[in-house]
């Protein structure tokens, strides 16, 4: 998918992106998010309203997906790409805590995470031993 643009401020951009929404064919509701500067991470919650949503999906049944907005501004205007995990974006600030929230889509994308954020842990770890 490509850039979408809109004469939405930043702020009224990311209220968008997590606002529930409501069709005939499915609901999504954004259960977390959080801001990385320009990467809205989210954990979806998407229901089925009929067949053929999703290959996993009833009418009723539910699942949860971890969705990667980049946003970006030009020429004035905000605007968004939209990716999942199992596309294997190449953003690994995602909250570990959203890898127990969602089923496992792209097991190559965790492993980037988790190593992203032990090497946050262990880089924040040696400056405080520094300054000691």
């Amino acid at each position: 998918m490509g850039w979408l643009y809109s004469s939405r401020s930043r702020s009224e951009l990311i209220h968008h992106l997590i606002q529930p929404e409501d069709h005939p064919q499915a609901s999504t509701r954004v259960i977390a998010h959080v801001l990385r500067g320009n990467v809205l991470w989210s954990v979806v919650e998407i229901t089925a309203k009929v067949e053929g949503v999703h290959k996993d999906l009833a009418p009723g049944e539910s699942m949860r997906y971890i969705r990667c907005d980049l946003l970006q501004r030009s020429g004035g205007q905000w605007g968004y790409k939209g990716m999942d995990e199992s596309v294997h974006p190449f953003y690994y600030t995602c909250p570990l805590s959203y890898l127990e929230m969602a089923p496992e889509r792209s097991s190559e994308w965790r492993k980037e995470v988790r190593a992203y954020h032990a090497h946050r842990r262990q880089a924040s770890g040696s400056t405080r031993t520094d300054a000691a």
